[in-house]
């Protein structure tokens, strides 16, 4: 039996503008729920707008950068407005960095950290009071499968997932008696653009064999909200890999040094 339905359930979607973000928003909206959508770029917000209205369904878009906590907190204030409430947040907005860590700085450190873990975090901590009010509530949090496995020349983008795993685990269980659902989304390479707005090297990206589409996984996203899952890890590749650290780390050491 679904722990949720997504008809009718009202939804703040941030890094809305593209990939993963943008394609839950037409997901969600294809089944119902009642979304606004969130992003930086307002141009791109207004785009999915127009598309989703070609699709017969409306959304409401809200510019912004989920950094500002002025923002966030005006966010909240137009899904009040204009939602009545909110049962969901979507923690997706993100940003990665590649290149060896001695070759870094502290300022690309705080930046993936602003946006992949204190942003986050701070957006649920001012959501909560909304987000208890609503029906049968939802913090989703868009981590990665290198929050389980860290990999070289990505320490920063790793920690910061590592970071929002753990935060992820211990809201889940505090949040348990209010009866609001926590899931841990854990994708492995996706076909999108975060590798165009990567910090650091911009040469090829490796690892992007068997990526999945942003459509794909935004239908497994809305799958696991609908069933109340706590956490999914995609596609089979990245489970394997999450599942061969845990049995054998000196074995996964050894093979993300040499292929990583």
């Amino acid at each position: 039996m679904p722990r949720r339905s997504l008809s009718n359930l009202r939804v703040l979607v941030t890094g809305a503008s593209s990939g993963i973000g943008r394609e839950l928003v037409l997901e969600l909206a294809r089944q119902g729920s009642r979304v606004v959508a969130m992003a930086r770029r307002e141009e791109r917000l207004s785009e999915l707008q127009k598309e989703a209205s070609s699709r017969g369904q409306s959304i409401h878009i809200f510019p912004g950068d989920v950094t500002d906590a002025r923002f966030r907190l005006a966010a909240l204030d137009f899904c009040q407005e204009k939602l009545g409430g909110l049962d969901g947040l979507v923690n997706n907005a993100g940003i990665g960095a590649i290149g060896p860590f001695e070759q870094a700085d502290e300022e690309r450190l705080r930046k993936i950290m602003e946006v992949n873990f204190f942003a986050p975090v701070e957006f649920s901590r001012a959501a909560l009071p909304m987000l208890k009010r609503g029906n049968k509530p939802i913090i989703v949090n868009v981590s990665s499968v290198l929050g389980h496995r860290a990999v070289p020349s990505k320490s920063e983008y790793c920690a910061s997932k590592f970071a929002l795993h753990g935060f992820s685990d211990a809201l889940r269980a505090e949040l348990s008696r209010d009866k609001m659902d926590v899931l841990l989304v854990s994708p492995s390479t996706t076909h999108s653009e975060f590798f165009d707005h990567v910090l650091g090297n911009k040469g090829k990206p490796r690892g992007r064999l068997g990526a999945m589409t942003p459509a794909k996984v935004a239908r497994r996203i809305a799958w696991a909200m609908r069933s109340g899952r706590h956490e999914i890890i995609l596609p089979v590749g990245g489970r394997l890999l999450v599942w061969l650290d845990r049995l054998c780390p000196p074995l996964a050491d050894r093979l993300v040094a040499w292929f990583g």
